[in-house]
């Protein structure tokens, strides 16, 4: 009997833990998912130093996570400065043990959070906007409807609209806007108040031939809401992890930072007949990406600006008839293998990557690298040397930096390299943690005319190495004449 009572106990206790899957780590604003540049970095800091809101035993508030009942409970209860000793609840799925329990009987005796009519208080459900604003109108005496709290939330400069004016009350609210949400409500000294928010810096949408998507969110996992067109002059409000808070044509939402540019983009070009050398594809391959950020300098990740230069380096092939590929063209991670057979998959005839540098801001300067041994899938060591030094060439007529030369450190032994079966080069364009490089890894007019150079250094090999004539209309395409011979 005594085994029975213990395995149900048990069992009780892992069907508990389905439904409480986070346990709070004690407070701190120093979080590793919530930097200094991030949007919310100021509201989290507020809330997390008062005691209000918490992160996670793996030092992350988790930003992006949607927000529960229960955690909403739990920080509105906080706020309000209520008891949130644990205790029993009148919930049939609230026991003592969830850790909001108390907020939550608190709440619901205030009247300003309830349950269902099945006796329920559904925890784990999450928030929507809608909801988040009847709770915050109930407890601060905003509203007590969702139409009058939300309205009240805007018209206080708490919250901030959808792009056509509503207040999106059926989407889901993630933890970084309920903290600025919240933190506004307690601190004025937060909000925005209407006509605050400028748009004032004026920028291009630079995508050649393609549109760009403009969301609801800085994120891709946000709604589309408008697709402007290559050359559309956009007011920039804020820039945060690569999204940009603009207005268009008194619509706001956010585009990808890496598509806008300070000055005015030309008009796509016409390509040269199809004939001309389309039979050649370039493979474009920007470093780390996701987890892995690679090197770190001045606020900026080595995985966001190569990219960046990675997509204005096939924006000027957009252009041409030359084929071009990326590795990856958003944040994910790519294994070293399977850059490396990215070329052969896709029939490529050249490999790029794009790398920056590190060393503790103790060095500074340009340099790129290829596989100096012939192995037996790597018969391509003259046409690589000839590509890097194109390569190098051309950075160094664009970004004015220390030149470190063409494999300053003997073989070039990296993976991308050594395991390509084409023509490969490995560009380190600067070092991010040089007060003397940042100058131009952080400057986005900069980052585009390297986009720019790296395509020309391709076209240099090709006219130059491959004597492929045909290639020479293009220079004239983007402005350009071609190199000297190098190798």
């Amino acid at each position: 009997m005594v085994l029975k009572k213990w395995i149900v106990l048990l069992c009780f206790m892992l069907i508990a833990s389905v439904f409480v899957p986070f346990s709070p780590a004690k407070a701190s604003s120093h979080f590793t998912d919530v930097g200094n540049t991030h949007r919310a970095h100021a509201e989290i800091s507020y809330l997390v130093n008062k005691g209000i809101a918490n992160g996670y035993s793996d030092n992350r508030f988790n930003p992006a996570r949607q927000v529960t009942r229960a955690e909403a409970a739990a920080m509105l209860g906080r706020a309000l400065n209520l008891n949130g000793s644990q205790r029993n609840t009148p919930f049939t799925d609230v026991g003592k043990g969830n850790m909001a329990s108390g907020y939550i009987v608190e709440m619901s005796k205030k009247g300003i959070i309830s349950g269902y009519p099945d006796g329920s208080f559904q925890p784990n459900k999450v928030l929507k906007r809608g909801e988040m604003a009847l709770l915050i109108g109930r407890a601060f005496n905003m509203g007590t409807t969702v139409s009058a709290a939300s309205k009240s939330l805007m018209d206080k400069g708490i919250a901030q609209g959808l792009p056509g004016g509503s207040f999106g009350t059926e989407l889901q609210i993630i933890r970084a806007d309920f903290s600025v949400f919240l933190a506004r409500t307690l601190n004025a000294d937060f909000r925005v108040k209407p006509g605050e928010v400028s748009f004032g810096t004026t920028m291009y949408v630079n995508t050649g031939s393609d549109t760009l998507n403009m969301r609801s969110g800085p994120g891709t996992s946000h709604r589309v809401i408008s697709s402007l067109k290559h050359a559309t002059v956009v007011g920039v409000g804020t820039v945060s992890n690569g999204w940009a808070h603009v207005k268009v044509n008194n619509v706001i939402g956010y585009v990808s930072y890496s598509y806008l540019t300070t000055s005015k983009p030309g008009s796509v070009l016409p390509s040269p007949p199809p004939s001309a050398a389309s039979d050649l594809t370039v493979i474009i391959d920007p470093g780390h990406g996701a987890h892995d950020p690679g090197g770190v300098g001045y606020g900026h990740q080595e995985k966001n600006v190569v990219l960046n230069i990675g997509r204005h380096m096939k924006s000027y092939f957009d252009m041409v008839p030359i084929n071009a590929k990326m590795t990856r063209n958003s944040d994910v991670f790519v294994t070293l293998q399977d850059r490396a057979k990215f070329a052969s998959r896709n029939d490529g005839d050249i490999f790029v990557s794009l790398h920056t540098n590190a060393l503790n801001g103790a060095a500074n300067g340009q340099e790129t690298f290829y596989y100096a041994k012939t192995a037996a899938n790597n018969t391509n060591v003259q046409q690589s040397r000839a590509l890097a030094i194109y390569l190098q060439e051309r950075m160094q007529e664009t970004w004015p930096l220390r030149d470190r030369g063409v494999n300053p450190f003997g073989y070039g032994n990296f993976a991308v390299l050594r395991e390509n079966t084409v023509p490969a080069a490995l560009v380190e364009m600067g070092f991010i943690d040089s007060s003397i490089d940042i100058k131009y890894i952080n400057n986005e007019a900069h980052r585009k005319a390297m986009g720019k150079a790296l395509f020309l250094g391709t076209l240099d090999y090709f006219y130059h190495y491959e004597g492929r004539t045909d290639v020479l209309p293009y220079y004239k395409t983007v402005g350009a004449t071609v190199s000297k011979k190098h190798h």
